[in-house]
């Protein structure tokens, strides 16, 4: 297993993690020089039959758009790695610098960030950084487009701006679009210089050190070595509001690790995320990556996988019927999503319908969208609590209510979702806590028995719909609510057979 544990040592796949079902590994493919990551159809269904052959036919897509497969042994990884590499799949190693999955091919992309990208990785191997690195250090290339990467945390940001002289580059560190520390607004050069240089700072902090734990002094330098001033920026793609409040010092407490990412405004109006740990212009900026994306004379379209998991067989047929509709490519998104490219466009509609019929995910406004679940039991051995079968049964009990979200953990690592949510429901020795406004680590305000957290979920929901006031959001009505009348309402949801013996009585 020493093979397995250190970056870049298994050609074709990441390092295999123990999980509760056996090993799980990822791999992050590579179409193309400079691409975001596509598979033909035909390669995906190779890896899913592999997956079913080797592993245990679960598959996933993470927040950040890597594909995970799970139920391995240490032979049997060994066997998929060397499938993958006769498919003549091409993975990505070493620091991770990701790019939108529609860079280079999105008409409102500010700039096609792919060739600052391979600048980076190329100067990142040159420096001999990827062994002083940590596996979790990151880069993001934002070219801005329908997909932007607001919602990913990164140690550095390099997003793409129109400004008076022409398009130029904000780099930023430790953080998302919103809560990262903008440094300096430069040409793509000088990006990529000052992108190393932070870099090199972090690696003589150790393995274990990400750009957050520079100094002031650190960060001011940066800031200055290419100090110009600034050009303006156009209004109608002005910083947001997170990049624009955040140069005060130091940088903003966040439970969001750098490496992992934050989703979708995923389950919080506020924050958001759906790990992928298990592991621009005037468009919108969060916009989930589910549905149709207008792409000049073409569309992409975009169908999720539910909690990011999907069984491979489901994958295999939902990949067949794009291969027979004309889908040239299927890129993986950050959101745990699926973006097909290449078929006419009246092949959308079937390909939807067929994919809804599988279980997969064709509306952003679909519920199971506002909840972070990660696997639970039986599939980590870390999980308490049966996470996906809870979200399943709370989906249909939140449909009415659209910005109603929710965090469910099996336990207080909170994979699925580092940041602070209105409500988690997270599984420990005394069943499943409910947090409030707070972190799957922080102590729950009240506990049921985990098979039954769904009905304590019901019951909240109900108290949402009787006590909001017009206009108000559900996450400012748990809020008026308060804590101690949310987790009363969670506890005292009788189960099916407390409510016998209440009637017997």
């Amino acid at each position: 297993m020493n093979a397995f544990s250190r970056r870049g040592a298994c050609p074709a796949l990441s390092a295999p993690m123990q999980t509760g079902d056996g090993l799980l590994v990822r791999l992050n493919p590579v179409a193309g020089d400079l691409s975001s990551g596509g598979l033909s159809p035909k390669l995906l269904i190779g890896i899913a039959e592999s997956a079913l052959r080797h592993g245990n036919g679960i598959m996933e897509v993470t927040a950040r758009g890597s594909l995970q497969i799970r139920g391995l042994t240490a032979e049997s990884a060994s066997v998929l790695a060397a499938e993958v590499d006769a498919l003549g799949i091409a993975v990505r190693t070493g620091v991770p610098v990701e790019t939108g999955p529609l860079a280079g091919i999105d008409p409102q992309e500010i700039a096609d960030p792919r060739p600052l990208a391979e600048w980076m990785r190329v100067a990142v191997e040159e420096a001999g950084l990827t062994a002083r690195l940590g596996p979790k250090v990151s880069v993001v290339v934002d070219g801005g487009g329908q997909l932007g990467l607001d919602s990913v945390t990164a140690d550095i940001r390099l997003v793409a701006m129109r400004t008076d002289a022409g398009v130029r580059w904000r780099v930023s560190v430790a953080g998302d679009g919103q809560n990262a520390r903008p440094l300096v607004i430069v040409e793509d050069d000088a990006a990529r210089d000052i992108a190393v240089a932070t870099l090199r700072m972090v690696a003589e902090k150790g393995r274990d050190a990400h750009a957050r734990d520079l100094s002031e002094r650190q960060l001011t330098s940066l800031a200055g070595w290419h100090s110009v001033a600034p050009p303006s920026v156009l209004p109608d793609i002005s910083p947001t509001r997170g990049e624009m409040g955040s140069s005060g010092v130091g940088f903003p407490s966040s439970a969001v690790e750098i490496g992992e990412s934050r989703h979708e405004g995923a389950i919080s109006p506020l924050v958001g995320e759906m790990s992928g740990r298990t592991e621009g212009g005037v468009v919108e900026r969060n916009r989930r990556p589910i549905g149709l994306f207008d792409l000049s004379n073409t569309e992409a379209l975009g169908i999720a996988l539910p909690y990011g998991s999907m069984p491979a067989d489901k994958i295999i047929d939902l990949a067949q019927h794009a291969l027979t509709l004309g889908t040239a490519e299927i890129r993986l998104a950050p959101g745990r999503a699926l973006l097909f490219l290449g078929q006419p466009t009246r092949a959308n509609q079937p390909l939807q319908h067929t994919a809804a019929t599988l279980g997969f995910v064709t509306s952003p406004a679909d519920p199971r969208t506002r909840i972070a679940a990660c696997p639970g039991t039986p599939a980590c051995a870390s999980g308490r609590i049966a996470t996906r079968d809870i979200a399943e049964t709370i989906a249909a009990e939140i449909a009415d209510i659209p910005d109603f979200t929710l965090h469910i953990s099996g336990c207080a690592k909170g994979c699925a979702h580092p940041g602070p949510a209105a409500l988690t429901i997270v599984g420990g020795e005394n069943g499943a806590g409910l947090v409030v406004n707070a972190t799957a680590k922080a102590l729950p305000a009240g506990y049921r028995p985990g098979y039954d957290a769904a009905r304590g979920i019901s019951r909240v929901a109900a108290m949402i719909r009787s006590a909001r006031y017009q206009g108000e959001t559900a996450a400012a009505c748990l809020t008026r609510l308060g804590p101690a009348g949310i987790a009363e309402a969670y506890r005292q949801a009788r189960t099916y057979q407390q409510a016998r013996t209440y009637q017997q009585e």
